[in-house]
């Protein structure tokens, strides 16, 4: 089958080649966003592979239909940026890769956290600088520490092991509890009551309607002054603008953040030849206890590797028979 292969970085490229000789697609790579001006760029693909930062809507979608597409291949477990619902309608079948790998994100929140209250950047650059002065640089101990995990599934469960093995105590926000968390300790809470105990907070949760600005001034007023919070969800589950009030009056004590609520046309782009015109992402950026990547907790070798297998067999798998076992379906 023939695959357009959108927003193609040499990673990509690299892997997706080396896992295509077992399955012998055709892979044609478009290095560009996928939208409505670009998708005459994939003429003849019966299936189309986009990763997060590409929107998929209804509009869109209609017109794949009527190009021929049969299939969007996410390159990704997320899924908010496209309407499955109307692709279900239109007849397209779209299939992510669930659980590339958990232990990738899970143990990237954890490295935002020792950055962010070991002072580990701060403490570099001084020591680059001849600088070893200790002042400023005071942390705390994990072990003894609340820890609230919002969202419990496979990312979470895997944070909440490694937090364990800190010796912290953990809470847990989640519709449906896990077994395995419970096993470890978990107390399954409120968000109000997460908020009022936690010294730090992860987000592990999807991004639905019920969880945007999850995170907000009300939310953020119920805290412990001074808590770490990180984010290797989704952007959108913090209201961006209520992080800033709370930066400012030092409510939020260290922040870490892996994804943005505006990432779609900075992130994964090389912009340092040029002025940022994203006046809130420069505001986060002054802030000395702020952590911010460039969506890269998902970047291990063994995660890449998981989502360039994973989307050729998804492929593979509805070409052989018109369906495909990681094939999303909106609720009714």
């Amino acid at each position: 089958m023939k695959i357009a292969i959108y927003n193609a970085r040499r990673y990509d490229k690299q892997y997706f080649d080396s896992f295509n000789r077992q399955f012998d697609h055709e892979l044609h790579y478009i290095d560009t966003h996928l939208d409505s001006d670009t998708l005459i760029l994939s003429d003849g693909a019966e299936a189309i592979c986009v990763f997060v930062n590409d929107p998929v809507q209804r509009p869109l979608l209609e017109k794949m239909r009527n190009q021929g597409v049969k299939m969007l291949a996410l390159r990704s477990a997320g899924f908010n940026h496209v309407d499955i619902r109307a692709a279900n309608e239109l007849g397209i079948v779209v299939a992510n890769v669930p659980g590339y790998s958990p232990y990738a994100v899970a143990e990237h929140a954890v490295a935002m956290i020792l950055c962010l209250v070991r002072r580990l950047l701060r403490a570099h650059a001084r020591v680059h600088e001849g600088n070893f002065s200790l002042e400023g640089l005071m942390g705390f101990d994990l072990h003894d520490k609340t820890v609230g995990i919002v969202g419990t599934g496979k990312i979470g469960t895997v944070f909440a092991h490694i937090m364990h093995g800190f010796g912290c105590r953990l809470l847990g926000v989640d519709p449906v509890e896990s077994r395995t968390c419970r096993d470890l300790g978990m107390h399954y809470v409120s968000m109000e009551t997460l908020c009022r105990q936690s010294d730090i907070i992860s987000l592990h949760c999807p991004l639905v309607p019920s969880t945007k600005h999850l995170i907000n001034d009300d939310t953020i007023a119920e805290m412990r002054d001074g808590v770490c919070l990180i984010n290797t969800s989704r952007g959108a589950i913090i209201d961006t603008a209520a992080i800033i009030r709370a930066l400012k009056r030092g409510k939020i004590g260290y922040l870490g953040l892996d994804v943005y609520e505006e990432e779609e046309d900075l992130f994964f782009e090389d912009h340092s030849n040029s002025v940022l015109n994203d006046d809130v992402f420069a505001r986060l950026l002054t802030f000395n206890n702020v952590l911010i990547t460039g969506h890269q907790a998902y970047f291990t070798r063994e995660a890449v590797t998981n989502i360039a297998r994973t989307t050729l067999a998804n492929v593979t798998e509805f070409e052989q028979t018109g369906s495909c076992a990681n094939q999303l379906v909106a609720p009714k």
